[in-house]
C-alpha cells in the first residue's frame, strides 16, 4: 500500500468516525411534563385556625413533627435495617449495571487473542483438490478434471503436518449514524432513573409505616392504661355495692350489674394486650428485628405523640418534583420516549468499524519479528431487507408503549392531587372531632363524679352510675384513638406530600 492510499483510506476511517459523532437521533426527544398544580391547597386557608397547616415551606424530616425523640430514633435506624429499603437498593444496583453494559457499546470494543494448533490436510479432503502429491510436488493442471482446475494426484498422502503460531488483537465500533446505540443509553439512564425512585417511594412508604404503628402503639398503652383505671373504679364501685347490698341499701340486681361490669372491662383487657404486642412486633420487623426484640425498648407506656402549633406542607408546584411515584412515573414515561428513536434506527443501516491486527508464524521463533505481522481494515454495513413487518410492529409497540406511559403519568399526577386534598380533609376534620371529644370526656368525667356521690346518698340506684362509667370509659377511648388518628391523618398528610427520603438519598440516582 503506498502512501496516497494509506491516507485516502485513513481520511474515509475519519469521515466515519465524524459521521458517528455528528449524527442525528431519529425518534421523539423527550420532553418533561409540567402539570398545572389545582388549588388543592385551598383547605388550608379555609380551615386554616382548626387545621394550623400552612403553605410554608415542607419539612422533609416531617417525623421530627412529633417530637418524640424514640420515634426520631427509630426513623434514623430504619434507612440501614429495612429489608423492603434494602431489596431496592439491590434493584438500583441492578439497573445502573445494566446502564453500564448498555453505554459499553458507545466505544469500540478491543479483544485480544492468542493460539498455536498443528495441521495436517486430509487426503480425502480439499488438499486433494489442490493436487498435493506425497513429494510436495506441484499440482499438474487437467482441465474438467476437478473445480479448481488441477487432477487429485494417486496416492497423496495430504499436506505434511506443520504448526502455526499467531497472536494479535480484534476491534470493533459500531458507528452511530441513527442514534440507536444513544437511544438505548438514554433509555437505560431513564430506567435507573426510574429504579432510584422507586427506592425512595418504598423508604417514603416503609417511614410513614413505622411511624402509623409507633403512634399505634402509643395508643394502645393510652387505651390500656384507661381501661385500668375504669377497671379499679369498677372494682371499687362492686365493693360498695356489695356492702350496701348487705345493710339492704340496694338489690342483688344491682351487686349482679357491678360484677358483671367489671368482668366486662377485665375482657378488654387480653384483646388489648394482644394488639400492643402486635404492634411492637411489627415495628421490630420494619428494623429487621425478630419477634419481641424490641420489646424491652419500646414497652415503656408514653403518650400518643401530641400535634405541632403548626404543619408546614410547601407549595403545590413542589410536589411533582418530590413525590417519588410522580419522578418514577416520568423516567418511566422517558424511557419508553427513547424506546421509539430505537425501533425507528432499526429501518436504517448499521455501520462498523472492524479490524484485527496481529503476528502469525509457521515458527514459534519468528513469531514476534516484524515481518510475521498481519493486519485487516474496513468497515462493514448491514440494512434490513425483508423483516415480513417486524420492524413496523416493534415501533408501533413502542409507540403504544409510550402513550400508555404518558397516561399513567396523568394518572398518577391525579392521584396525587387527589391524595393531598383528602388528607388536608382528613386532617383538619379529625382535629375538630378531637376538640368535641375533649369536652365529652371532662363532661362524663364530671357525670360520673355526681352520679357517684348521688348514689352513696342513696339518691340513685346503680344503674344509673353504671350508665354513666360506660359512657365516661367509651368517651375516654374515643378521644384517645381520636388523637391517635389525627396523628396518623398528619402522617398521611406528610407521605402524601411525598417527603421523607431526601435526608437519606441525594436527588441525583448515580450518586447513591
Amino acid at each position: 500500500m503506498n502512501a496516497a492510499d494509506f491516507s485516502m483510506r485513513a481520511s474515509i476511517l475519519a469521515i466515519l468516525a465524524c459521521l458517528a459523532l455528528a449524527g442525528c437521533a431519529v425518534g421523539p426527544d423527550f420532553e418533561r411534563p409540567t402539570p398545572s398544580a389545582p388549588d388543592v391547597f385551598h383547605r388550608i386557608q379555609s380551615a386554616q385556625a382548626s387545621s394550623k397547616a400552612v403553605d410554608a415551606e415542607f419539612n422533609v424530616e416531617w417525623w421530627t413533627l412529633l417530637n418524640d425523640p424514640l420515634l426520631n430514633n427509630l426513623e434514623s435506624r430504619l434507612v440501614d435495617a429495612n429489608l423492603d429499603v434494602a431489596a431496592a437498593s439491590a434493584r438500583l444496583r441492578q439497573s445502573r449495571s445494566t446502564q453500564q453494559v448498555v453505554g459499553a457499546a458507545q466505544l469500540p470494543r478491543l479483544d485480544g487473542a492468542a493460539s498455536y494448533y498443528r495441521e495436517r490436510g486430509s487426503p480425502n479432503g480439499i488438499v486433494s483438490l489442490l493436487g498435493v502429491s506425497p513429494t510436495g510436488s506441484p499440482p499438474q493442471p487437467a482441465s474438467g478434471s476437478s473445480p479448481l482446475g488441477v487432477a487429485p494426484v494417486p496416492g497423496s498422502s495430504g499436506s505434511p503436518p506443520f504448526d502455526l503460531y499467531q497472536f494479535g488483537f480484534d476491534a470493533s465500533w459500531e458507528i452511530d449514524i441513527w442514534g440507536r446505540v444513544r437511544r438505548s443509553v438514554e433509555a437505560a439512564g431513564a430506567l435507573t432513573e426510574a429504579s432510584f425512585e422507586d427506592r425512595n417511594a418504598i423508604l417514603l412508604s416503609a417511614r410513614a409505616e413505622l411511624a402509623r404503628d409507633y403512634v399505634e402503639l402509643r395508643d394502645l398503652q393510652s387505651l390500656l392504661e384507661i381501661t385500668k383505671q375504669n377497671l379499679e373504679i369498677a372494682r371499687d364501685t362492686a365493693r360498695l355495692t356489695q356492702v350496701r347490698a348487705r345493710e339492704g341499701v340496694t338489690t342483688d340486681l344491682d351487686v349482679a350489674n357491678a360484677a358483671a361490669q367489671v368482668a366486662s372491662i377485665e375482657s378488654l383487657m387480653p384483646t388489648l394486650e394482644a394488639r400492643l404486642e402486635a404492634a411492637i412486633n411489627a415495628i421490630g420487623l420494619l428494623l429487621a428485628e425478630e419477634p419481641g426484640a424490641l420489646r424491652q425498648e419500646l414497652a415503656e407506656r408514653r403518650e400518643v405523640p401530641e400535634l405541632p402549633e403548626r404543619v408546614p406542607v410547601g407549595f403545590p408546584s413542589e410536589i411533582v418534583q418530590r413525590r417519588p411515584d410522580i419522578r418514577r412515573a416520568e423516567a418511566q414515561l422517558h424511557a419508553a420516549t427513547a424506546s421509539i428513536g430505537m425501533a425507528k434506527a432499526d429501518f436504517y443501516p448499521r455501520i462498523s468499524l472492524n479490524g484485527s491486527a496481529g503476528f502469525q508464524s509457521l515458527q514459534l521463533s519468528s513469531l514476534a519479528d516484524w515481518a510475521s505481522r498481519q493486519f485487516v481494515v474496513g468497515p462493514s454495513i448491514t440494512f434490513p431487507i425483508f423483516e415480513g413487518g417486524r420492524l413496523k410492529g416493534t415501533l408501533h409497540l413502542r409507540e403504544a408503549q409510550q402513550q400508555e406511559a404518558a397516561i399513567a403519568y396523568k394518572r398518577t399526577v391525579l392521584d396525587a392531587w387527589r391524595e393531598v386534598d383528602d388528607a388536608l380533609v382528613a386532617y383538619d376534620a379529625e382535629q375538630r372531632r378531637r376538640d368535641r371529644l375533649v369536652t365529652v370526656v371532662s363532661e362524663n368525667q364530671r357525670a360520673l363524679a355526681i352520679a357517684q356521690r348521688r348514689y352513696k346518698a342513696g339518691a340513685v340506684d346503680y344503674l344509673d352510675v353504671l350508665n354513666v362509667q360506660r359512657q365516661l370509659l367509651r368517651s375516654q377511648s374515643n378521644l384517645e384513638q381520636s388523637r391517635a388518628t389525627a396523628a396518623t391523618n398528619l402522617i398521611t398528610l406528610c407521605k402524601v406530600l411525598g417527603g421523607g427520603w431526601e435526608s437519606a438519598y441525594a436527588r441525583t440516582p448515580t450518586a447513591n
